[in-house]
């Protein structure tokens, strides 16, 4: 390669890099898929940083409006954030999506006694036991959540 070429090169690299970094539009940033938003949720939740969690569910949600574990985990985010009407919405979506979501009746039930309705938490026990019986970890711990409710 001539000098002269290597020097024209590398001077119009330089000068693209000048034009790309002046440029006013910034760089579009690759879409997360919601997969990476919901394992990054789901280590936010476990260190139950619930803001941070809701942040990354909603980026999920954007993704895949019509995952039901997204809206049932924003639920749980929000419940645990102390926003129970957003809590209700998002079971409200997720039970609207899949009806038959076991967490979602397990977590609006929660929902349910922590805004002292325990009516409507035992309306899904009764739902969890039709569908995966008495035995299932959701009905145990839903049912267990209100044998311990104290008004």
């Amino acid at each position: 390669m001539s000098n002269r070429f290597a020097i024209a090169l590398v001077l119009g690299l330089a000068a693209f890099g000048t034009l790309a970094a002046d440029s006013p539009e910034p760089a579009a940033r690759p879409a997360k898929p919601a997969a990476a938003d919901l394992t990054a949720a789901r280590a936010l939740i476990a260190r139950q940083d619930w803001n941070a969690a809701i942040a990354e569910l909603q980026r999920a949600a954007r993704s895949e409006p019509k995952n039901a574990d997204i809206h049932n985990l924003l639920g749980y985010s929000y419940r645990n954030a102390g926003q129970l009407d957003k809590a209700f919405g998002e079971y409200e979506i997720a039970l609207g999506i899949d009806p038959r979501h076991k967490g979602a009746h397990e977590y609006v039930g929660i929902a349910y006694l922590a805004a002292k309705q325990p009516d409507k938490a035992k309306e899904h026990l009764a739902a969890l036991k039709s569908i995966c019986g008495e035995n299932c970890e959701e009905y145990q711990d839903l049912a267990k959540a209100i044998a311990d409710y104290k008004p």
